[in-house]
């Protein structure tokens, strides 16, 4: 029961991160990304030195293969975080949230090309319902839903590269943000210099406090996650999933007055079809299994 609340809980303050992302919208993406790098390591670092984790950090930096797994891990969820909070900051929430909808389905691709994984022929056929969603939106709408496919494939990348590396969520993310730092400092130095630095606590005091807050939202729902992984089945942890962009989904529309088009709706409904049809494959599988 512990497993699941986890679960919930975890996708709960993902699909809510847009309204946390919202409260920024002054702030530019980059600087904002930058803040999430940099405080998302101040506060896993103290977690991971009290669980005494410190020698799996050890264990990944003496090994230069697996280290350079977990850069390339790092860059593509830096381009995750920073593609989401560019979709949010710039009002277009339902592709964000279309983008995770649409992951589950890349990490089946993603096993048949890179895995050499034989998809079933019902797994296909939803590959295929989001294919046609898709080009709908291409053919039709005139709009290729860029956001959507780049937070899609860059999340299943960064899974599919994380089930590589011998490394548990919390030493992970302290590596992947210890990697990504020099890089978010440097930008956040380059800014100050040109006067475009929106952080300051004596100012912007709400602001700059939202800021060091993303540490917190970045860690604690992946430590939630970290624990449901291991205590729920991977059919339940798969349904958990959907929770986060359909909140994102309603916050949008329902709070921050997104507007969903008749191109985007029918892209939505191929969508959620393929997910229903991906969804019963795993739930059959399940009652199969022994």
């Amino acid at each position: 029961m512990l497993g699941v609340l986890a679960g919930i809980g975890a996708s709960a303050i993902w699909g809510t991160l847009v309204l946390y992302w919202h409260l920024l919208q002054q702030v530019s993406p980059l600087e904002i990304l930058a803040h999430r790098i940099v405080w998302s390591f101040v506060f896993i670092a103290p977690v991971v030195l009290c669980a005494r984790r410190m020698p799996e950090v050890g264990a990944v930096l003496r090994d230069k293969g697996t280290l350079l797994r977990v850069f390339l891990s790092a860059v593509l969820i830096a381009c995750n975080w920073g593609t989401y909070i560019y979709a949010v900051t710039s009002g277009q929430v339902p592709e964000a949230s279309l983008g995770y909808y649409i992951n589950p389905l890349v990490n089946v691709l993603l096993g048949c090309i890179v895995l050499r994984e034989r998809p079933s022929r019902l797994q296909w056929f939803a590959i295929a319902l989001a294919a046609l969603g898709v080009m709908y939106s291409l053919v039709i709408g005139g709009h290729m839903p860029w956001l959507a496919l780049t937070l899609a494939v860059s999340f299943a990348l960064y899974g599919l590269i994380r089930k590589t590396v011998r490394v548990e969520s919390a030493p992970g993310l302290l590596l992947e943000t210890c990697l990504l730092m020099p890089f978010a400092l440097a930008w956040m130095v380059w800014m100050h210099s040109q006067g475009a630095l929106f952080f300051n606590p004596v100012q912007e005091m709400q602001a700059s406090l939202l800021l060091i807050g993303g540490g917190v939202i970045t860690a604690v729902p992946l430590l939630l996650f970290t624990y449901a992984a291991r205590h729920i089945s991977l059919i339940t942890l798969g349904l958990l999933h959907y929770i986060s962009p359909t909140i994102t989904l309603l916050l949008g529309i329902l709070v921050l007055g997104a507007l969903v088009d008749q191109t985007t709706l029918v892209t939505f409904c191929c969508i959620w079809a393929a997910l229903a049809v991906y969804t019963w494959c795993g739930v059959r599988r399940f009652r199969k299994s022994p």
